[in-house]
Formats: C-alpha cells, sequence, structure tokens
C-alpha cells in the first residue's frame, strides 16, 4: 500500500470515528435532557402513548372481528327450501339442474330426516321435535354458487332461485357476511383516519416539547454558533430528543395494548368456549409490535425535526 493511500485510509477512519464520537455526545445529550424534566418527559411520553395506542387497539379489534367472521363461516352458500308438495326424486332432479349451471360450483341435497335429527340435536330441540306427529321440514338444497362471484353475481343467482317454481323460499346465508365485510371495511377506514390524526396530535406534542427546550437553551446554542457549529450538528441533539420520546411513547402503546390483550384473555376463553372452539381470537403479532414501535420512532423525530428547523431558523 503506498503512502497516499495509507494516508486517505486514515483519514477515513478519522472521520468516521468523529462522526461516532459526535452522534454518541448528541445522543448522551438528549438523553440528559429528558432525564431532567422528569415529570414534564413523562408527561408527554404518556399522552403520545396513549394517543398511538388508541389506533392500535381498534386494529386489534378490527382483526379479531375478521377471525370471529371466518370462524362462524364464509361461504355464500345460498338455502333453497323446496315445497312441501316436492318428493325426493324431483329434488334430486332440481339438484341435478342445477349442477350444469355455470355460476353454481356445488349443490348439497339435504333431505328432511336430515333436517330433524340436526334439529333434534341442538339443545333445547329434543323433546319438542320428538312430540312431532310427523315430519314437516322440506328438501333443502345447499347451493355454493362459482368460486370468485361477485355480491352482484350471487344476487342474480338467488332472484332466478326465487322465481323456480318448485322453490318455496331462498334464504342467502352470505348475505351477512357481505354486511359485515362493508362493515369492517368501514372500521378500516376510520382506524386509518384517526391513526393519521393521532399521529399527527403526537408529532405537534412531540415538536412543542422540542420547541421549548431549544428555547430554554438559546445561550448554549448562540456559543455553539459562534464557535462555528454547523446547523445540522446543533438540531441533532434535538432529533435524537424526539426520536427518545417517540421510542418510550411506542414502549407505552405496545403496553398499553398487551394489558388490554391481558384483562380481555379470561372472557375470550369462555366465549371460545361457548362456541365449542370453532373461534379464534389472536392479539397483535411481533410484527405488528415492532412496526408501532419504528412508526413512534419516525413520529418523534419527525416532529422534532420540525420544531428545531423552525426555531433555529430565527435565531
Amino acid at each position: 500500500m503506498s503512502a497516499r493511500a495509507a494516508m486517505a485510509s486514515q483519514v477515513r477512519r478519522t472521520r468516521l470515528g468523529m462522526w461516532r464520537r459526535q452522534h454518541a455526545w448528541c445522543l448522551r445529550d438528549s438523553l440528559r435532557q429528558v432525564v431532567r424534566r422528569p415529570l414534564g418527559s413523562a408527561l408527554t411520553i404518556a399522552v403520545m402513548g396513549i394517543a398511538l395506542a388508541l389506533p392500535l387497539a381498534f386494529y386489534l379489534l378490527l382483526a379479531n372481528v375478521q377471525h370471529l367472521t371466518a370462524a362462524l363461516g364464509d361461504s355464500q352458500a345460498v338455502s333453497v327450501f323446496l315445497k312441501s308438495g316436492q318428493g325426493a326424486e324431483q329434488a334430486a332432479t332440481l339438484a341435478q339442474n342445477l349442477r350444469t349451471r355455470s355460476d353454481v360450483a356445488t349443490v348439497a341435497l339435504r333431505t328432511p330426516q336430515q333436517g330433524l335429527a340436526e334439529l333434534a340435536a341442538m339443545q333445547g330441540f329434543g323433546d319438542a321435535v320428538q312430540a312431532l306427529p310427523d315430519n314437516p321440514l322440506p328438501f333443502v338444497l345447499l347451493v355454493d354458487p362459482r368460486a370468485g362471484s361477485s355480491r352482484a353475481q350471487v344476487e342474480s343467482l338467488v332472484e332466478a332461485l326465487r322465481a323456480m317454481p318448485q322453490v318455496d323460499q331462498v334464504q342467502d346465508n352470505g348475505q351477512w357476511r357481505a354486511r359485515l365485510d362493508a362493515l369492517v371495511a368501514l372500521g378500516r377506514r376510520v382506524t386509518l383516519l384517526l391513526a393519521i390524526l393521532l399521529g399527527a396530535a403526537a408529532v405537534l406534542v412531540i415538536g412543542n416539547t422540542v420547541r421549548l427546550d431549544i428555547r430554554g437553551r438559546a445561550g448554549e446554542i448562540a456559543v455553539q454558533q459562534l464557535l462555528g457549529a454547523s446547523p445540522s450538528f446543533v438540531r441533532r441533539p434535538y432529533l435524537y430528543e424526539g426520536a427518545c420520546y417517540g421510542l418510550a411513547a411506542g414502549i407505552v402503546a405496545v403496553l398499553l395494548v398487551l394489558v388490554l390483550e391481558a384483562v380481555l384473555a379470561a372472557p375470550v376463553r369462555d366465549l371460545v368456549a361457548s362456541y365449542a372452539g370453532r373461534l379464534h381470537f389472536g392479539g397483535l403479532s411481533s410484527a405488528t409490535l415492532a412496526a408501532t414501535l419504528a412508526i413512534a420512532l419516525v413520529l418523534g423525530w419527525l416532529g422534532a425535526w420540525i420544531a428545531s428547523s423552525r426555531q433555529l431558523a430565527r435565531s
């Protein structure tokens, strides 16, 4: 290695070392400022943490509502009740004809005996079923629309089934799911808007805290500028300060949501048991919690950057 290359390598190591020492000093200085005002820092972190926890709690609620709909069945199956005069042969023929339709995936035939057995197995209906003189239930066809069918296509199929002379009643089992999906979509939009508004509030809280800190250290900043400190060097401790506030608030938000999950654990277990384990409720994933911490840190840095840029530009 030539002397010039060795000197260039030494200069790079020196610059890197200076850069590391500057950032380490800025980080230590920002932490000292946070610890120096324990009550004010705690209030700032608590307000921002609660603001971040609210959309996170709504997201948890929406995720479990989706689990609920999946457990209760997301099929768009249509129940077709035939008229009482239709026998087994007519029901089988109609089922075969429906299977040939391009908008139908499968058709299952449910006999009156099967329907009565299912009704007798339900709690509280056994004695009533045994008291019946005969079987009043009709043949039922369970029609599954073609995979990927839109809601409009399913409704068109339902209208076609209702128009058939053998059919007495058609029950669209997928209609409640469509309504619930619309409510979930609305909930997602509300959660997104709430997250944006509360995120903006968190930025303003951090910005105001950093602005007051800069005003309180105006003399120190003036000395740094007289000694030739660059604007980025003067601003850097406050950016670290905002990032520390944001990260601490993110930890508070995550802890609040974990406490919420723990408080609701017992009622959720009782609800799952009442549905014989068919329901599944879950908490927030580790990736979501990590993303919350990252977003909180960025919001804190952004609030500090806005406040420090405006305040230092006036000095």
